[in-house]
């Protein structure tokens, strides 16, 4: 059975979202129903996402650019790694209307599909009070959260370190409160590990394959990698370059299984303009993964993705 996917996504910045497309493209039985991008300046990002789209030869796929900076809803102005380095050739923005990302994501949702969202949650909010109630209607998958510290030999980031729900704390706050989504938070995503050692694999697959390949070695030497402590870091692999965020929280969307995934009372409050997620007594119940075989997920990400 086909399972419908719409995809929210701050692609074009970290390499994960590319990542995360190239893996629902290969996962079997799956249907993108269409692509909305956030953090958006310009339609940069979606432009990004047409490119690899059209890389893919699936220009069947519909992309829509969603909430711009230029909105002011942001704690940062996201930034971009170098463009002659992560791509092949220029690649030209696509603008669009908020209204029309808007009305890919219902379409898709009244189309069934499954909602996963692996970037800021601004669009999904911004739907959700067009059309008060649809997320309590929707399956909705989010990559992000902070409910339990990462073990501190994989990682030592807190709590500011989720980026995507700290992006726009009042929209992730509204669709924490307003929906009932399966939470793929920071301290199973660091699990996960792209090393040099999937690059020979990826480069000779072609198409989008070889193009993350490209981002990676990029990626590395554009510094990206400074905000790692590796000397307290110490299980991470010799040769890693990058989580894959994103893939695993799409990965957990489509029902993989080598996760553990628990009901937990979650209390969502603001404090000192940071969002913060707590196990309470008494709460509204959340399903959040707390484990998983991270080794695993990148094996079975590799394989699927250099096919």
């Amino acid at each position: 059975m086909t399972t419908k996917i719409h995809l929210d996504t701050d692609f074009g910045g970290d390499i994960d979202d590319l990542a995360a497309l190239a893996l629902l493209l290969k996962w079997p039985d799956v249907e993108i129903s269409g692509i909305t991008t956030v953090a958006e300046e310009g339609g940069r990002r979606a432009g990004y996402a047409r490119f690899a789209r059209q890389l893919a030869d699936r220009s069947d796929i519909a992309v829509a650019a969603g909430a711009d900076v230029a909105g002011g809803s942001f704690r940062w102005t996201p930034t971009y790694p170098p463009e002659a380095e992560f791509w092949p050739e220029p690649v030209a923005p696509a603008p669009g209307s908020l209204d029309a990302a808007l009305s890919l994501l219902k379409d898709s949702i009244d189309a069934g599909a499954v909602v996963i969202g692996i970037g800021p949650c601004t669009n999904l909010a911004l739907l959700d009070q067009r059309y008060p109630g649809i997320l309590r209607q929707t399956t909705v998958c989010l990559l992000g959260g902070y409910v339990f510290p990462p073990r501190p030999s994989r990682s030592v980031w807190g709590n500011e370190s989720d980026y995507n729900f700290q992006m726009d704390v009042a929209a992730a706050q509204h669709v924490l409160t307003h929906c009932q989504p399966t939470i793929v938070p920071l301290h199973v995503t660091v699990e996960t590990s792209l090393r040099h050692m999937h690059l020979p694999a990826l480069e000779a697959a072609g198409g989008l394959s070889t193009l993350i390949a490209r981002q990676a070695r990029a990626y590395e030497l554009a510094g990206e990698l400074e905000e790692i402590d590796r000397d307290r870091s110490v299980d991470l692999p010799s040769d890693f370059i990058n989580h894959l965020y994103d893939p695993l929280g799409c990965a957990v969307a489509l029902g993989w299984n080598e996760v553990v995934i628990e009901e937990l009372p979650l209390q969502v409050t603001v404090e000192d303009g940071w969002l913060h997620e707590r196990v309470a007594e008494g709460d509204t119940p959340a399903r959040v993964v707390t484990q998983v075989d991270g080794q695993a997920f990148d094996e079975l990400w590799l394989n699927l993705v250099s096919g």
